[in-house]
């Protein structure tokens, strides 16, 4: 079964950064399409960002363009989300998420797409 755990989250000044990193127990992750999403209290979960299998395709939540950076590292089975000048309005619940894909080229922004999902891991943006 595959198994994702989210690190790096916590409490940061507006303005500061954090990476967040999501270890999986998936051996050919190159085969997985990925995401980040998150989900504030009383909101929908929402998808942040979101990379094909090949990485050559990204999406990104219009309010952190030019902030947030997906990234992978399929030899040590890692997915990070690198966010920087962070803002109060990124308060949420992250979860990194994976889809196994069967062609390369498409990212996928519907959470019911995914296959595998992270617990969650807080992020909280306040002075």
């Amino acid at each position: 079964q595959l198994r994702l755990v989210e690190s790096g989250g916590g409490l940061v000044q507006p303005g500061g950064s954090l990476t967040l990193s999501c270890a999986t127990s998936e051996f050919t992750l190159s085969s997985y399409a990925i995401a980040w999403f998150r989900q504030a209290p009383g909101k929908e979960r929402e998808p942040v960002s979101c990379s094909s299998n090949t990485d050559d395709t990204t999406y990104y939540l219009g309010s952190v363009k030019g902030r947030f950076t997906i990234s992978r590292d399929n030899a040590k089975k890692m997915v990070y989300l690198q966010m920087n000048n962070l803002k109060p309005e990124d308060t949420a619940v992250y979860y990194c998420a994976l889809k196994s894909v069967a062609y390369s080229g498409a990212y996928f922004k519907d959470p019911n797409d995914y296959d595998a999902w992270g617990h969650g891991i807080q992020v909280t943006v306040s002075s």
